[in-house]
């Protein structure tokens, strides 16, 4: 990798109020195999108000005496990851090919950005010059978890609380229409605008969608990984599915294409309870207790290999507040117009 003219790789990470995760975060980035000129770190603060910018700023005068890589922290007006990620684009040097998303309550192994390189050369030796991004796969985060945050966990490590999409633990190297955590080639994002700045969330699902569109090729690769820090609560876990939902009918209104029916599962069973209801059949309520076996089932079968009894009862809650959540989300998505998160609050 040539690195005489400046770093080629850059990872932009908005963030707004991660304190207790950023220097993690930042620790992971700061000491990867790759040589340290050769990669660069950008910090868009969304007007951090709980210590996260301190933090930012003690790390990047110890990479400074420590020759590591070069972090920059800048203030990001808009708040949004869409404003943040679209701001550093625009500060970047010229030397930059290739961008990384990244957000702060995510670790890295040491050997993440070689995989990252690694990865995009073997999605590359398949799609050639068409290829914008290539995802990795998104991992639990280190450390014991209990309650509801185990609960949550395996909620979305079961089919039935993931539609193939960030939280998909996928074993190859494949296309790809909805990569997580995705390393793009600059050009191909500067080419299509950079992010819609609209999308208050699936910034990322709606780029992937213009990228498609413009005739570009997307990959996702098993080796490099995320450990990522999800919701810690049941109310966190209500709101975050609610939101997803929301803003999944923001992208499917601008992009059709981007439809997955498993989405809509929930929706299509309401829809079967009530017509079966309303037709007259005598066991129309039959639909709701084979819905309760089945997520009962997956309960246990993640209590066996986690040796957590509770989550015989919490995943399955789990998995119906997501459901439910999410699909009014969803239909919220028609009416309404986006407001900022409140899912980590």
């Amino acid at each position: 990798m040539d690195t005489s003219d400046g770093p080629t790789i850059a990872t932009v990470i908005p963030v707004l109020n991660e304190a207790f995760h950023i220097e993690a975060c930042l620790n992971g980035l700061l000491n990867q195999t790759v040589p340290e000129s050769s990669h660069m770190i950008l910090v868009m603060d969304g007007g951090s108000t709980d210590g996260t910018i301190p933090l930012v700023k003690s790390l990047i005068e110890q990479a400074k005496a420590a020759s590591m890589p070069r972090i920059e922290l800048h203030h990001n007006p808009g708040q949004t990851v869409a404003h943040g990620r679209n701001l550093a684009l625009s500060l970047l040097p010229d030397s930059i090919d290739f961008l990384i998303e990244m957000i702060g309550h995510v670790t890295i192994e040491p050997t993440h950005i070689q995989q990252r390189l690694e990865a995009w050369n073997a999605s590359e030796s398949k799609a050639g010059t068409s290829l914008a991004g290539v995802g990795c796969r998104v991992v639990q985060r280190k450390g014991e978890m209990h309650g509801s945050e185990r609960w949550i966990e395996g909620c979305i490590s079961s089919p039935f609380g993931h539609s193939n999409g960030q939280f998909s633990q996928f074993t190859e190297n494949e296309p790809t229409r909805i990569p997580a955590f995705v390393m793009h080639r600059r050009k191909c994002i500067e080419e299509v605008g950079g992010w819609d700045e609209r999308f208050i969330t699936s910034q990322d699902s709606e780029l992937s969608m213009r990228l498609l569109d413009a005739g570009f090729s997307l990959y996702r690769d098993a080796e490099p990984t995320v450990s990522m820090v999800k919701r810690t609560s049941l109310k966190q876990w209500w709101r975050m599915g609610h939101r997803y939902g929301f803003w999944r009918t923001k992208v499917l209104l601008k992009h059709p294409k981007r439809t997955n029916m498993v989405e809509f599962l929930p929706f299509f069973g309401l829809l079967l309870l009530l017509a079966l209801f309303i037709g007259g059949q005598a066991m129309w309520w039959l639909p709701i207790p084979v819905y309760g076996v089945v997520l009962f089932v997956e309960g246990i079968r993640y209590a066996f290999r986690t040796g957590s009894m509770s989550s015989c009862f919490g995943v399955p809650l789990c998995l119906v507040m997501l459901h439910t959540s999410f699909t009014l989300g969803l239909a919220d998505g028609l009416v309404r117009k986006g407001r900022p998160p409140k899912d980590r609050k």
